[in-house]
């Protein structure tokens, strides 16, 4: 007997055929300028699972803005637009970073020409010398890295119509907030939110109150592959990173730029077996069932099925 799934499960070819007439607004050159260091999103991937996807949410969106202008013609009410909010979760590694750089791209160039931000959680990580303090370093991206109560606050301002809204900046050079630093959200229809533990359903642990950051998305996704799989392009992209970012004098990590080929591998194994893997399997990959659409990666970086939510 097949198990029942929330899920109706969608091989690539077939997703690609709910494209319809969405247009393709993007050359091989966005495509480069978004995706990420060890990644090789093609433009049959853009054409094939992400012109539908930004179809699917043009037409989740279109549908909010009709149901508010029906509530606010019956309350009377003239307040500020409302952005629909998008979360988007996955581990570190798997390229949840690139999936939401091409969807904002491509959302913003809808005909409707919606107005669509971006932004990363991690902003809302605890400044590094906080994290130190607290003995929370080496447990940076797990769910009590961030300073949760300020991200709720600003979802809220952001879903209450509320602007402009502004939001910390991160420096991955540094490894840490920049001080001084914001980004401003004013008046967008979309916002996009990505993050590692966006979709999770875990309390304010300096309070009662039980309010979650995905009780502000109006959609969640879910970039997904497996481990071994994650772990390996992990180790691939520091590789590269070794040979140009750690490099800067400036990067906080500049310490590993002269490792050899094997001792960079086995640092970042390392970091992945003690870090990045348990929190995959702690705190993120819980949350996949909680996302209303799931890309689901191959080996080769490649998006190979979409898992969309029944109704």
């Amino acid at each position: 007997m097949t198990s029942w799934s929330p899920y109706t499960r969608f091989t690539r070819a077939e997703w690609a055929r709910l494209r319809a007439d969405a247009a393709l607004t993007l050359i091989p050159e966005d495509v480069l300028r978004l995706q990420g260091l060890n990644e090789r999103v093609a433009m049959d991937e853009v054409v094939a699972v992400y012109l539908p996807l930004a179809r699917l949410l043009s037409l989740y969106v279109e549908a909010e803005q009709v149901l508010y202008r029906a509530r606010a013609t019956f309350l009377g009410d003239a307040t500020a637009k409302v952005p629909y909010v998008i979360g988007l979760a996955g581990s570190v590694g798997v390229g949840k970073s690139t999936t939401a750089r091409i969807l904002r791209e491509l959302l913003a160039r809808w005909p409707e020409h919606p107005r669509v931000d971006l932004v990363t959680t991690d902003g809302f990580l605890h400044p590094r010398r906080i994290l130190e303090e607290r003995g929370l370093l080496g447990r940076k991206g797990f769910p009590e890295s961030y300073d949760l109560p300020r991200l709720i606050r600003f979802l809220a301002d952001v879903k209450a119509g509320r602007s402009p809204v502004s939001c910390p900046v991160y420096s991955h050079p540094t490894y840490d907030i920049v001080p001084g630093a914001s980004v401003v959200i004013d008046q967008p229809d979309i916002v996009i939110l990505e993050g590692l533990n966006v979709l999770q359903a875990a309390s304010d642990r300096s309070g009662d109150a039980r309010v979650f950051v995905s009780d502000f998305f109006d959609f969640g996704i879910y970039v997904d592959a497996p481990e071994t799989d994650i772990r390996r392009w992990y180790v691939e992209r520091f590789l590269l990173l070794r040979a140009t970012a750690f490099k800067e004098a400036e990067s906080y990590f500049h310490q590993y730029a002269a490792l050899s080929d094997e001792a960079a591998e086995r640092t970042a194994g390392a970091i992945w077996d003690t870090i990045n893997g348990p929190n995959l399997r702690e705190n993120i990959l819980p949350t996949r069932a909680r996302a209303h659409l799931v890309l689901v990666k191959g080996q080769d970086h490649a998006i190979d099925e979409v898992w969309l939510r029944k109704l």
